[in-house]
């Protein structure tokens, strides 16, 4: 029998050593490895031109530079984003369809019976992209120059107050409920189908406040025609450095914010979740995406996979909590 020489050896072993170094590479790494093999789509559930939709183009833009395959926007709007959210909440887990989507995506499930799903069991989160806060203002009218005031008012009588809002549900609806219950006061909510006609008629007088967003109001409180009390979030806006937040101007620990953030189908694989969070993060870090949310208020985050989970589930518990205070039934 021929005796066997180290040479000969390890021509023999080299073989095995190859294989066992290819069974240590796990599914999830060697799918992250080819991701992405094809263009990735990324649907916004609402309509082109919202914030919504300009950054999630900023970040497709972004994904297509660092990671060499095509990132593509679909608007997919309608039935306050539920036809957007529900085709990814059922979309294949492959990491080719994504979804970049606001703060309704925790909204819905509470204000409406036939939601088809779950905001926490549907969906990987990748990253928090940013948050936004809303801002109280009130009609140049109205007795107040500060929320104090505006609070003395409520308390004094009940229906001297009524609110306006995009609608029953929305951010701002829904900012102003949590406001009136840690406040401890009552004011008249007057639903609109929309911004625009609630804002259209607080700047005529037919109703005395409201909370919404910096890229709409802003012009209005430049101009004077409506006054800033507060900003919902936990600090002060940069664009209006002398309003203070609610928790500022007399109510301990209220905190309302919008936000928006990137998500994919649940069972995604946590490679590929990682490799897009990784990059998320640099792009909000980008000029171009801080100065589109500047514009609107908004400051940008770049969160954990977890960070984003768990706000997701404390979201969907507070203002599930809101709604069932406020008398709000799912329609």
């Amino acid at each position: 029998m021929a005796k066997l020489t180290q040479h000969s050896m390890r021509q023999m072993l080299m073989p095995l050593v190859v294989l066992s170094g290819l069974l240590l590479i796990t599914p999830s790494e060697s799918t992250a490895q080819t991701y992405p093999a094809k263009p990735v789509k990324i649907v916004v559930p609402s309509a082109p031109g919202g914030g919504t939709d300009i950054i999630g183009r900023l970040l497709a833009k972004a994904f297509t530079s660092a990671l060499g395959q095509s990132f593509y926007v679909e608007n997919k709007p309608g039935a306050g984003n539920l036809i957007g959210i529900e085709a990814v909440a059922h979309a294949p887990s492959d990491g080719y369809t994504l979804l970049f989507v606001p703060s309704p995506l925790v909204l819905n499930p509470i204000l409406y019976k036939k939601v088809n799903y779950d905001p926490i069991k549907d969906f990987a989160p990748i990253s928090l992209a940013a948050t936004a806060p809303n801002i109280f203002v009130i009609h140049p009218g109205v007795k107040a120059n500060q929320l104090k005031d505006w609070i003395a008012l409520a308390k004094k009588d009940a229906s001297a107050l009524n609110y306006a809002s995009a609608g029953v549900g929305t951010s701002p609806h829904m900012s102003m409920e949590l406001f009136n219950y840690m406040a401890g006061i009552q004011t008249l909510h007057v639903p609109y189908k929309g911004t625009s006609p609630a804002v259209t008629d607080l700047l005529g007088g037919q109703v005395n406040g409201m909370f919404s967003n910096a890229l709409t109001v802003m012009p209005h409180i430049q101009s004077g025609k409506v006054r800033p009390l507060a900003v919902s979030g936990s600090k002060r806006l940069d664009i209006l450095p002398d309003v203070p937040t609610v928790m500022e101007a007399g109510v301990p620990n209220y905190v309302s914010l919008q936000w928006y953030g990137l998500v994919a189908p649940a069972g995604t694989p946590p490679a590929i979740i990682q490799a897009l969070n990784a990059e998320m993060i640099k792009a909000l870090q980008s000029k171009e995406i801080k100065e589109k949310l500047a514009a609107e208020g908004a400051e940008p985050v770049g969160s954990s996979p977890l960070e984003f989970a768990n706000l997701i589930k404390s979201d969907f518990q507070k203002w599930a909590g809101v709604a069932k205070r406020a008398g709000i039934e799912p329609q």
